[in-house]
């Protein structure tokens, strides 16, 4: 069976609901897994689309490597971020691609068990997993799928965290001073995969490397999903092609033409100026910026907005969503957010507040028992680059119209526990 080029590849739409696994295989073919599929997934250079961009051939031949047979496959669609929906929106359209890229990671490996994690806050998606499970148990052909569905924090989508609660723990991040790192599963060496890395292992296993590096860039290749909200006229989720300017995703999504600034990459990514429309979105063409693509996260801010009155927002909800088992976050993050705080309310001396908080970036950055707390220096760090038009404002006394705005471009949640965050 050939496969189009064209978008979308994962994404498929069925009347608003799930494909049932017989209509799937209409659309995509049923799955054969050749001794080739190795080395295909070496060759299409497939990156992680979880955030960390690691190379998912690197990751299976570091769980090739391990001894034993009793290996597991981990499907991570836990999301924890609210701007981010890709994942969700995946499983909304067609759950057996997911799973399909996932048996296909456990014939590499020679895992029988594949865990599938999914958020219980997200009931429907949960249920459309669910009855995709039924359907493939009826067939009682290859590995073992159990779905499970820890509870909804934003920690709880890093990997080890994941992996911790899956062996009866809480969802804590663990300390691992090297990536990649072997996580397990009980005694079971664990390949933990992002879902839509899943998917686009589906579609590698089907048509090869050659058709996925047809979309994308050398180094970035293929396709991927981006959630895009904020001064857009929907929020939407977009299947697009690496390498694609940044203007031309945008316009797609009916994003507003002259923002003043764009998230990418979510709560843990970076801002980048709105005259950086026209880079392209791949972490070769971003990362001179201090930018990736991340977690695959788009936000439009426009110039009505007070860009440290986001970001201040963003940071002191990261800090409520922390483990708090590391001084980086327990007490960095919340001092990042009282100086933000400080910052935009006013100080006696608030040109020193700026600088304790670049020195307070400083001292976090690397220091965490995961990267959480990194992923806030990085977006403080950036608001400080981008926004420094609204940081003088403030500290003249002429604070931006943006900052008494009851209007909010970065989807945040309220803080259960905002006292808390107040650095002494």
């Amino acid at each position: 069976m050939t496969m189009t080029i064209s978008l979308p590849r994962v994404m498929h739409a069925a009347s608003g609901r799930p494909l049932s696994l017989r209509e799937h295989e209409e659309a995509f073919g049923t799955t054969t897994v050749g001794t080739a599929l190795l080395r295909e997934l070496d060759a299409s250079g497939l990156l992680g689309r979880g955030g960390a961009s690691f190379t998912t051939a690197m990751k299976v031949e570091l769980l090739r490597s391990q001894r034993g047979h009793h290996k597991v496959v981990v499907v991570n669609a836990m999301e924890g971020e609210p701007v981010g929906h890709k994942d969700r929106t995946l499983l909304s359209s067609n759950p057996h691609l997911v799973l399909d890229g996932a048996q296909y990671l456990a014939t590499l490996i020679g895992a029988r068990r594949i865990e599938v994690c999914v958020s219980r806050k997200d009931s429907t998606i949960v249920h459309h997993v669910q009855r995709a499970l039924h359907e493939r148990e009826l067939r009682k052909t290859g590995p073992e799928f159990v779905l499970h569905t820890p509870p909804w924090r934003y920690v709880a989508g890093e990997e080890s965290a994941l992996v911790h609660w899956l062996n009866d723990n809480e969802t804590m991040p663990q300390y691992r001073p090297n990536r990649p790192h072997v996580l397990h599963v009980g005694r079971s060496p664990a390949l933990v995969v992002n879902a839509e890395t899943s998917a686009h292992v589906g579609l590698i296993g089907r048509f090869g490397a050659d058709w996925f590096r047809e979309l994308g860039t050398s180094l970035s290749p293929g396709s991927t999903l981006v959630s895009i909200t904020g001064a857009v006229y929907r929020p939407t989720v977009r299947e697009v092609s690496l390498g694609s300017t940044l203007r031309s995703i945008l316009a797609e999504a009916g994003a507003d033409p002259d923002p003043q600034a764009i998230l990418l990459g979510g709560y843990g990514g970076a801002w980048l100026g709105a005259q950086h429309q026209d880079v392209a979105y791949c972490n070769e063409a971003l990362r001179p910026f201090g930018a990736s693509v991340g977690a695959g996260i788009i936000v439009v801010v426009p110039k009505v907005a007070c860009g440290i009155a986001e970001t201040q927002r963003i940071v002191a909800w990261m800090a409520n969503e922390s483990s708090r088992q590391c001084g980086p976050c327990a007490f960095g993050l919340p001092a990042l957010a009282q100086d933000l705080r400080t910052i935009l309310r006013g100080s006696s001396d608030p040109r020193a507040v700026v600088e304790r908080l670049k020195d307070r970036c400083a001292v976090i950055d690397g220091r965490g028992a995961c990267r959480h707390p990194d992923g806030v220096v990085r977006l403080v760090q950036s608001a400080l680059e981008v926004f420094k038009d609204d940081v003088e404002g403030h500290v003249n006394g002429t604070p931006c119209v943006g900052v008494t705005s009851s209007r909010h471009w970065v989807a945040v949640p309220a803080l259960e526990r905002e006292s808390e965050l107040v650095w002494e």
